[in-house]
């Protein structure tokens, strides 16, 4: 059975890389420390420190033993101050990803708010175009926008995201304003996003007013990151379809303009994910809480 005092002991020696400090630290003689390490190791049937005359270095499995140490150490602490007066204190780390532009443009600006309210926590923010494993990765959740992908999650829909044909004024200066479909292959370009080169790029998606269609069009640039579809459009090499959120700022600083404006692809919905748990942490709930509220308040 885990004990909360040996994962203690095993975070503050990963944290110090330290026998001796870790020692000091708890106020406990430093074979006491080295005995509950052995019992922890012992417990969990895995070699989690690789030990030598000089260095303490944590292993693959210490690795990753070690992140959900904290969690469930928090976890401990919230239980502990559960009726207190005062209420439980709020803290330990959160793992999350976020869509890029959703982070910029929606989550970053207010996140202050949200940690003058709980200072002890300590959120970790990784914002990809790669879809991260939730499980393996150790993500306390994700906003993903488009499809989830594995059934396993839990996915709550929160909104949808539209999406806006945009062009650059230095495009509209050397090829001019894209007005119909038709001329999508005579005159313009359109830069193709992919995350696997090898893969095959969609084209220009509209609605007719009936249905959804794609439009095969030319490319001088594929990308593979929204980062670098919306560089490639502003430096004039072709129209995009991406979500307002990803854009905004840039519309509205004239960096780009939106075309087609009748000719809109299908909006992207966007998904609170996280893993199917029996109990969620507080300090998650909450952040996960928050996000959602942010994100239906920007949509609306």
């Amino acid at each position: 059975m885990l004990k909360p005092e040996l994962m203690k002991a095993f975070v503050n020696v990963c944290e110090t890389k330290s026998f001796t400090v870790a020692a000091n630290v708890m106020g406990l003689p430093k074979t006491t420390v080295s005995e509950m390490i052995k019992r922890l190791e012992a417990s969990v049937g895995a070699r989690l420190l690789q030990r030598t005359t000089r260095n303490v270095t944590v292993t693959q499995d210490g690795a990753i033993f070690l992140e959900r140490c904290k969690d469930l150490l928090s976890d401990f602490e919230e239980a502990e101050n559960m009726f207190q007066n005062a209420g439980p204190i709020v803290s330990g780390k959160i793992r999350i990803d976020l869509p890029v532009g959703v982070a910029k443009n929606v989550i970053i600006p207010t996140l202050p708010k949200f940690l003058e309210l709980y200072p002890k926590l300590d959120i970790e923010l990784s914002c990809t175009d790669r879809r991260v494993d939730l499980v393996r990765e150790g993500f306390d959740f994700v906003i993903r926008v488009g499809g989830v992908g594995d059934i396993s999650l839990i996915a709550k829909k929160v909104g949808e995201l539209s999406i806006v044909n945009c062009v650059s004024p230095t495009y509209i200066k050397k090829y001019g304003i894209p007005k119909t479909i038709e001329s999508l292959n005579k005159q313009h370009f359109q830069i193709h996003y992919s995350q696997n080169f090898s893969a095959k790029t969609d084209g220009f998606e509209y609605f007719d007013g009936t249905k959804y269609n794609v439009h095969k069009t030319k490319s001088l640039i594929t990308v593979n990151s929204t980062d670098a579809y919306n560089a490639a459009c502003i430096a004039g090499l072709g129209i995009i379809q991406a979500p307002l959120a990803g854009v905004e700022a840039d519309l509205k600083a004239g960096r780009l303009k939106k075309v087609l404006t009748k000719y809109v692809a299908e909006p992207l919905p966007v998904y609170l994910v996280f893993v199917n748990r029996r109990h969620i942490p507080k300090r998650v709930r909450l952040l996960m809480d928050w996000i959602e509220k942010e994100i239906i308040t920007y949509l609306k």
